[in-house]
């Protein structure tokens, strides 16, 4: 999944994207050379879509959705 960031990285920010590789089921998370994106891989077999992006934005991670 691809997520665009609603603000500007900081390092409270970069933490809570660290932070969130301990969710069941996130795989990895990668953030875009732009430093606008983030790109999630989850594993499909544990987490649907709507639930990554609500894990995320418990953990903190000001974003929305954008086309894959």
């Amino acid at each position: 999944m691809q997520f665009q960031l609603r603000q500007p990285l900081d390092d409270s920010l970069l933490q809570a994207i660290s932070d969130v590789h301990a969710i069941y089921g996130i795989q990895r998370v990668r953030v875009a050379p732009s430093l606008d994106r983030l790109f999630v891989e989850y594993d499909a077999s544990r987490l649907r879509p709507s639930e990554v992006e609500a894990a995320l934005a418990e953990a903190g991670i000001p974003l929305q959705t954008t086309a894959a």
